[in-house]
């Protein structure tokens, strides 16, 4: 009697591989500030090398913007995932050598070829479906897998076993494996002509469908309010948890991952059973709540409240990404879908950019700073996506 094979679909298939890739950048990404800080780097230049790479990804997106299309974006992962892979494995080599110039430059070709991976994979996923809840399942995956890289590194780091100590450099390999795996599995995600083909054959620029559209052009302000407020608050938050809170590197990795976990576990719960009806509510729950914690802290500088305040933000960070952000990008067309992709995605790095920046700045005074700040630019956010809950229910002409 034949056996009927389960058939993985392309949808899934791009899940999947999303699963590996988060694991190498949780794993990478949780370590990356203490392996750069082991290397004789200051929490100062840190925030520099990172708020540079982020800057650098909006040019790169500018240049090839017209060469990626929904034809050929599969083709372009996959030479990303090839630079990425051999660019850590030349990390993993020049680990403390004192080759800063080399390790600057290799962290900032990481930097940006990793953001241009993960820009890609929801237009890579509209090629073949598209909907609000598909958008919140591809993050909830993102940050349930990024977390398991996090309990990895926990489970491993500082241990020895089969010989070999367990350091940043050696979490440095391990998530190339995984890397690599990720790899292998995009190489067999195939594509049908009708897949490739966009819905409306005009070649609409994205721009000037911003222009017309002012629901779009006022969710570009969220974007960047929302990731400056982000950056500045929780952009070092590995340093300021093992230098501020004097957490060890255990502590904090731990503190990371349960915290994250939690977070992935209210997320995937919010989204199938506790979304509120109304917005303006998921609103407050989202953005509001985190404000108001994040200006307790800043007013009693008391070192618990900011644990507090950092732990909610984390809490609900994966929480209703179908509201706040898929029910926009979703109005965009198909077609238009990798143009607008690059173009949130150059708001986005130019923000968290300068608040990268801005967080290296007030880290030097105290935790207080950073987080005061934050909630200065979360007002503009929350300003701004209230807007958004109006003219969605309150539809114009050019809207």
């Amino acid at each position: 009697m034949k056996q009927n094979k389960v058939k993985v679909t392309n949808e899934n298939k791009i899940l999947i591989m999303l699963s590996f890739f988060s694991i190498s950048i949780g794993l990478w990404g949780n370590f990356k500030q203490l392996w750069l800080e082991e290397n004789a780097f200051t929490v100062s230049q840190i925030s520099q090398i990172l708020s540079f790479a982020t800057l650098i990804c909006s040019l790169v997106i500018l240049l090839i913007n017209k060469m990626i299309k929904p034809k050929n974006i599969k083709s372009f992962m996959v030479l990303a995932l090839v630079l990425k892979t051999l660019n850590l494995i030349f990390l993993y080599t020049i680990n403390g050598r004192g080759l800063t110039t080399l390790v600057n430059t290799s962290i900032v070709i990481d930097v940006v070829i990793e953001e241009l991976i993960i820009i890609c994979i929801y237009p890579l996923l509209c090629t073949i479906k598209k909907d609000d809840t598909l958008y919140s399942k591809r993050k909830l995956i993102e940050y349930f897998f990024k977390d398991l890289g996090i309990l990895i590194g926990g489970i491993i780091i500082g241990k020895f076993a089969f010989g070999i100590f367990f350091n940043y450099n050696v979490c440095l390999m391990i998530a190339t494996i995984f890397l690599a795996i990720s790899f292998i599995i995009l190489l067999g995600i195939k594509q049908s002509r009708q897949e490739l083909e966009p819905e409306n054959k005009e070649d609409e620029e994205i721009l000037k469908y911003l222009k017309k559209h002012k629901l779009i052009r006022i969710y570009m302000w969220y974007i960047i309010f929302g990731n400056i407020a982000m950056s500045v608050g929780l952009g070092l938050k590995m340093l300021m948890l093992t230098n501020m809170f004097s957490f060890s590197v255990s502590v904090a990795t731990n503190y990371l991952l349960i915290v994250g976990i939690i977070a992935d576990i209210i997320g995937m719960l919010a989204l199938k059973y506790f979304t509120p009806k109304d917005d303006y509510f998921t609103i407050f729950l989202k953005f509001g709540i985190r404000m108001l914690l994040y200006i307790i802290a800043a007013i009693s500088n008391n070192l618990i409240v900011c644990l507090i305040a950092i732990t909610w933000s984390i809490l609900i960070s994966t929480s209703y990404e179908n509201k706040i952000d898929g029910q926009y990008i979703n109005t965009i067309p198909k077609e238009l879908q990798l143009q607008f992709n690059n173009v949130t995605h150059i708001a986005k790095y130019i923000s968290k950019a300068i608040g990268l920046f801005l967080a290296g700045v007030t880290y030097e005074y105290g935790i207080r700073y950073m987080l005061g700040l934050s909630a200065f630019f979360m007002l503009f956010q929350i300003t701004f996506s209230n807007t958004l809950i109006y003219m969605k229910h309150h539809p114009k002409e050019g809207d």
